[in-house]
Order: structure tokens, then C-alpha cells, then sequence
């Protein structure tokens, strides 16, 4: 696997770099303008260009001629209401641009120094501006896989852990997920509660994400036998795992992060 993640150099700045292009607030700030608009500013409440400058208002620094709004560079953006520096931000986006497998919010609240409930926020704003507009099924090769998501047994009391498990798990609800090896995009949905999934939503999710003639991999469940794809399973109760190009460990390493 010499040609995986992280087995050679990617492309992109060190962290060191990043330090040296926004060693200040202010050099953040600027960035996020010249991204943003390049040359020329744009209202983004009218979409006029005729912009004023070096305001004295204390957070919005920018004032539209024509519909007198004031605005910052966050305004309109994930950023935006948000009292947090430019610096932070721009850390932030690195972070969660740079890393395999994604960045826990406790890892953003210890590195950037703020609250773990800010940086879940921060890292949910960042995602929904990632998001892609258009949901187009995926062209393969494809991996799924589900997996339960809910508390863990041994960390609870045990009557809480009786009265779970005497029910049925309640608290517990299916994810059934999707990888495109192709582009890397990972897609992941709610499908069901309970320790008993339904099949239909699972082979629902997954057909309606990829295209009819993508190749797809899975385990043995018996919930993707019926999707109309060249269809390859890898058999885990037999502690079979790889068999050449049919695996699905991206997608379980993606359910592990």
C-alpha cells in the first residue's frame, strides 16, 4: 500500500508555513478578503461594488453607498455572527482541510483554545460550506457499510444497561454510509433506531447515491444482495477482509475517526 495516505508527500503547506501566512489577525483578515473577492469588494447584501472602507464601526469595517449596510468579510459566510478571529478560522479550515480522517471538535478546542462546544459549531459551519450542491450518484468503484451508533454498555450504570437492553437499544440508530473511491466523498445517513436495522432504507440509501452501473463493495449483509450492481463482497465472519480490489476498509477506517 506505498501509494495510500500519508505513504508520500501530499501536496499543500506545513504547518509551519501556515503560521508564517497568518501570523496575525489581521494578515488572516486580508486573506479572507483577497479569497473572497479578489480585487474589487462586493456588498453582500446588494451586490453593488460602490464600497466603503476603514469604517469606525467596531466588527463590520466596509459600508455599501448604495444600500448603506455595513458588513465584514464573515458576513454571509460560515463565519458569519461569530466572534472568533480571522486567525482562529483560518486555523480551523487548515486542520479539517489537512487531515485523512477528519478533526474531532475536542482536538479543535484543545489546539485552538477555545470551548469544545465552539469548536463543534466551528467545524459544523465548515462542513456545511464544503457541502457539495449537487447530490449526483457516485460512479464507482463504491464501498458501503452500516454500523450502530449510541452509548457504549460498559460505560453506563447497570440499570440504565438492563433497562436498555430489555428494550431493544432504543437509543441506538443505524448509519449507513457510502465511499467513492474515485473522488474520495464520503456520504453518510440515519436510516433506522434500534439494534434491529431495516434493510429497505440501507439498500434504498445506497442505490440512490450511485449509478447503476458502478461496481460496489461490501460485507456478507444480507441487505445489499438485492441491489441491481456488480455486486463483490469481502466475507468478515471468515475473517476475510481483502480479496484484491474488493474491501471496504476506507469506509470502516472513515466509521472509526
Amino acid at each position: 500500500m506505498t501509494s495510500g495516505p500519508g505513504h508520500a508527500h501530499r501536496k499543500g503547506i506545513s504547518l509551519r508555513e501556515l503560521f508564517e501566512l497568518f501570523p496575525d489577525d489581521a494578515a488572516a483578515e486580508r486573506w479572507f478578503v483577497e479569497a473572497r473577492w479578489g480585487g474589487e469588494i462586493i456588498c453582500p447584501h446588494c451586490r453593488s461594488t460602490r464600497i466603503q472602507t476603514g469604517t469606525t464601526h467596531p466588527h463590520m469595517p466596509m459600508r455599501c453607498r448604495d444600500c448603506r449596510k455595513f458588513f465584514s468579510v464573515k458576513t454571509g459566510t460560515p463565519m458569519e455572527a461569530s466572534n472568533l478571529n480571522y486567525q482562529t478560522w483560518a486555523i480551523a479550515i487548515y486542520q479539517m482541510a489537512t487531515s485523512i480522517k477528519g478533526v474531532s471538535s475536542m482536538r479543535l478546542h484543545r489546539d485552538l483554545n477555545v470551548t469544545q462546544r465552539t469548536a463543534w459549531h466551528m467545524a459544523h459551519r465548515i462542513r456545511e460550506a464544503w457541502k457539495e450542491p449537487d447530490d449526483l450518484p457516485f460512479a464507482g468503484p463504491v464501498e458501503a457499510d452500516e454500523t450502530l451508533i449510541g452509548g457504549r454498555a460498559k460505560t453506563m450504570r447497570s440499570k440504565r444497561r438492563k433497562r436498555l437492553s430489555e428494550a431493544g437499544w432504543p437509543n441506538k440508530v443505524t448509519v449507513a454510509g457510502i465511499r467513492d473511491r474515485e473522488t474520495g466523498q464520503i456520504r453518510a445517513h440515519v436510516v433506522s433506531k434500534g439494534t434491529h436495522p431495516d434493510e429497505q432504507p440501507i439498500r434504498s440509501f445506497v442505490a440512490r447515491n450511485m449509478q447503476d452501473d458502478a461496481p460496489l463493495y461490501t460485507d456478507e449483509a444480507p441487505m445489499y444482495r438485492n441491489l441491481k450492481h456488480l455486486h463483490e463482497t469481502v466475507t468478515h465472519g471468515a475473517k476475510e477482509f481483502v480479496r484484491g480490489d474488493v474491501h471496504i476498509n476506507s469506509l470502516e477506517s472513515f466509521g472509526r475517526c
